[in-house]
């Protein structure tokens, strides 16, 4: 079971077919480890997916982090899984972004990674045939968490970098987040860990100084121009308390930010079966009505 917090998601919901592992794949143009920065001589890298007929111009963003650990898988094989293959299949096309990730690197320099990645899809977007301003970006948990950075703390670029593509704003016009931290002021250092003191040993990317907590939280940054967000979430969540996306959720509407917020009743961490099938439409759903129907209307609760 759901409980829905909006008028525009049961609508959502009916319009949006669920996505199902048997639907054929389209036909797709893979552009595989593009690289969008080196640090400690390794690549930073993001794989674009695009369906060879049928692309309606808007591109999501997929942030591939859980525990702020940034796995590879081959574009192949991401294109398969449900949610990406139904994006696909209603003419998105998919970067897979891979930040460098933890143990080595803490949240800080993750972030950064992130909003250095989506410059250089702004910077290149047309290239791949995509609409710069249509951008999605989504993820799940850590993923999500980095997602809402970008949609709350966007900036325009440094007009002096050096290279061009960071002179780029990292704005996004939609995002979905899938139970999210957003406020890393008690867990930096593994301060007020939602289970246990344990928590720097299993999330090593939260051992940086407390004092900067704020600068990575996204409840901090929500403003009235932040872009249409979709929040999802577990009310069995143990590890993420769904207490994350109420708070942030509460923020947008205060600040009249076009915003939803699903609670999935019963589900823990990460969805599976019904959670997920209807968390899979109802994202799919969100960026097509921002990304695709709504394009060149007026912002607007």
């Amino acid at each position: 079971m759901m409980r829905i917090k909006s008028s525009i998601l049961p609508m959502l919901l009916l319009s949006v077919c669920f996505i199902t592992t048997g639907r054929a794949q389209a036909k797709l143009d893979i552009f595989p480890d593009a690289v969008y920065g080196h640090k400690d001589g390794m690549a930073l890298t993001m794989d674009v997916i695009k369906p060879k007929a049928g692309a309606n111009g808007a591109a999501v963003i997929y942030v591939v982090s859980g525990g702020y650990v940034s796995n590879y898988s081959p574009p192949e094989q991401l294109a398969e899984r449900d949610l990406l293959k139904e994006l696909l299949n209603k003419g998105f096309t998919l970067i897979a972004l891979r930040h460098g990730g933890s143990p080595k690197y803490l949240v800080p320099e993750i972030v950064a990674d992130v909003r250095r990645g989506v410059r250089y899809v702004r910077f290149n977007a047309r290239k791949w045939g995509v609409d710069p301003n249509r951008l999605g970006i989504f993820g799940g948990s850590a993923g999500g968490h980095l997602s809402l950075m970008i949609g709350t703390a966007s900036d325009n670029g440094d007009p002096k970098a050096a290279e061009e593509f960071m002179r780029e704003s990292d704005r996004v016009a939609a995002v979905v987040a899938w139970f999210p931290p957003v406020d890393m002021r008690p867990l930096a250092r593994g301060l007020g860990a939602p289970n246990d003191g344990s928590i720097l040993s299993k999330f090593p990317a939260l051992n940086f100084e407390k004092e900067k907590a704020a600068d990575y939280s996204p409840i901090v940054f929500v403003t009235p121009d932040d872009p249409p967000t979709l929040l999802i979430h577990g009310d069995k969540d143990t590890l993420v308390p769904i207490s994350n996306s109420q708070i942030l959720y509460d923020a947008f509407q205060k600040n009249r930010v076009r915003s939803d917020f699903v609670t999935m009743e019963g589900a823990d961490h990460g969805f599976q079966k019904e959670a997920a099938t209807r968390s899979n439409a109802l994202t799919v759903g969100w960026f097509e009505q921002i990304l695709v129907k709504d394009t060149g209307k007026p912002k607007g609760n």
